[in-house]
């Protein structure tokens, strides 16, 4: 049997969910309690007999998430391809598909978003394969969500015929999303689906659709491929060559415009996950209380409806007391209280909140990095203390700093430190100090993270005061 191998887009920065989600870290790779990220359980979705190991394609700022969340759940995607910026889904997939049809024209992918809520994933398989048939016969394959309400915040597919059935029915066009009316007639008509965007083609199908309805884009997306460089086992598509292509959809570019679409039905439970409404109302169908009120993590109600709270930091607690139809998300460094109607706009208030220099509005307190994580614990006028995490095998640069000199104490695990000529290891309770302009690296030797509390001194404490000199992770 012919193997289907997942295109897995990771790219997507998902400011609607602000501020859990933001740039430095988007809402795929977020851990919600104990779950999985949305990224691990996409990545786990297609780790079925029916696929082969996915193609990743992320930005370079995600591309050691990928690598440490997939090894967390036992699996290694087959090629990670790095967007020097985003360009939106069609050249994504596009250069995802060029990659593939190389060893395979024929080769057939399946084409999803990392961000979504998708729990069945048997019920999901089934799906895939019953669109097999068409496409094995020239047809590519959307997959179309049953509505179960009038929804005003996604994009809907329109169907030759009704959706009664399991198998695909051609696709008679797409819908942007809806007013409120519009939707309604949507959902009684019987013919329309919520588009999930998610497809299912052959290489060779969606190449020729490139070529018929967006022929520009085929030779800077092969130009961006073929003057890759490959960087520890990631494939970096060319900058000057991406640049070049156009900052639009998979739908837009060649989609709406193919005459050999089909949709296959889904009826099993979904959500995009797009805002803290989609979060309340997916959490809220299983809410023990029948109120409608979510809580998630360290938060509690009291005499609330119809509202989520949500609290980030176990630490930190968050109570709600009357609260009508609201969310409330509380982070250490941020909090947002809003009309559980207006969540849509949380992503505009995002770009705000960046006009106006709010720092918040792209970077989290934790700053991870390939060998672990750091957090800034405390600062002042000539002083920052950080608290550091290193997980096994973890390596940070040999490096210096013009203004700085630190002190590191061992709290957890152990660490190998090199200072100047002199390389020693720190159990915890030891501490070593790095004088200002010392060459310095630390590594993790052991099989336990180790953790250390960073003391910095001097007149400027900034990110960009460091020199490289070797790097493990090819930063510059």
């Amino acid at each position: 049997m012919q193997k289907i191998v997942p295109i897995i887009l990771a790219g997507g920065v998902g400011t609607r969910l602000w501020p859990l989600s933001r740039k430095s870290y988007p809402k795929q790779f977020r851990k919600i309690s104990d779950a999985p990220s949305l990224f691990q359980q996409t990545a786990h979705r297609f780790q079925g007999p029916l696929f082969q190991r996915p193609v990743v394609v992320t930005h370079d700022d995600y591309r050691f998430h990928v690598v440490e969340q997939m090894g967390e759940i036992g699996g290694l995607p087959e090629l990670i391809l790095l967007e020097p910026f985003s360009r939106n889904t069609a050249p994504a997939v596009l250069a995802a598909v060029l990659a593939l049809a190389k060893k395979d024209p024929d080769a057939i992918c399946l084409v999803t978003p990392s961000d979504h809520f998708l729990p069945d994933t048997d019920a999901f398989a089934k799906a895939v394969e019953r669109g097999l048939e068409a496409v094995r016969a020239g047809r590519m394959i959307t997959f179309g969500i049953t509505p179960d309400r009038a929804e005003t915040g996604y994009g809907y597919l329109e169907l030759e015929g009704s959706h009664s059935g399991d198998n695909a029915v051609p696709l008679r066009s797409f819908k942007e999303k809806p007013g409120l009316e519009a939707a309604a007639q949507m959902l009684a008509s019987g013919r329309h689906l919520w588009n999930a965007g998610i497809f299912l083609f052959r290489c060779a199908d969606i190449l020729a659709a490139f070529q018929a309805h967006a022929p520009e884009m085929l030779e800077p997306a092969r130009t961006a491929l073929e003057q890759h460089k490959r960087d520890l086992g990631f494939t970096r598509l060319s900058e000057q060559a991406w640049a070049t292509l156009p900052d639009i959809s998979i739908d837009y570019a060649v989609m709406e415009h193919a005459n050999n679409l089909s949709v296959v039905p889904y009826a099993g439970r979904w959500s995009d996950l797009g805002s803290w409404q989609g979060v309340w109302r997916e959490e809220s169908k299983t809410s023990p209380t029948g109120d409608g009120v979510v809580t998630i993590g360290n938060a509690h109600a009291v005499d609330c409806a119809g509202s989520l709270l949500f609290a980030d930091d176990t630490g930190q607690a968050l109570v709600g007391l009357g609260l009508q139809n609201l969310v409330a998300v509380a982070m250490k460094d941020a909090v947002l209280v809003a009309d559980r109607s207006r969540a849509d706009q949380v992503g505009a208030l995002v770009e705000h909140l960046k006009s106006n220099g709010i720092s918040q509005a792209a970077t989290l307190p934790r700053d991870n990095r390939p060998w672990g994580w750091f957090e800034s614990l405390v600062s002042g006028t000539g002083f920052q203390v950080k608290l550091i995490t290193v997980h096994p095998g973890g390596v940070l640069s040999l490096q210096s700093h013009e203004h700085r000199a630190e002190h590191w104490i061992v709290v957890e695990g152990s660490a190998s430190v090199t200072i100047g000529s002199d390389t020693f290891t720190l159990a915890a309770n030891q501490s070593a100090y790095v004088p200002q302009g010392e060459v310095h690296r630390l590594e993790n030797t052991g099989h336990t993270d180790a953790v250390l509390v960073e003391v910095q001194t001097g007149p400027y404490l900034g990110e960009d005061d460091i020199t490289r000199y070797e790097d493990a992770y090819a930063r510059g």
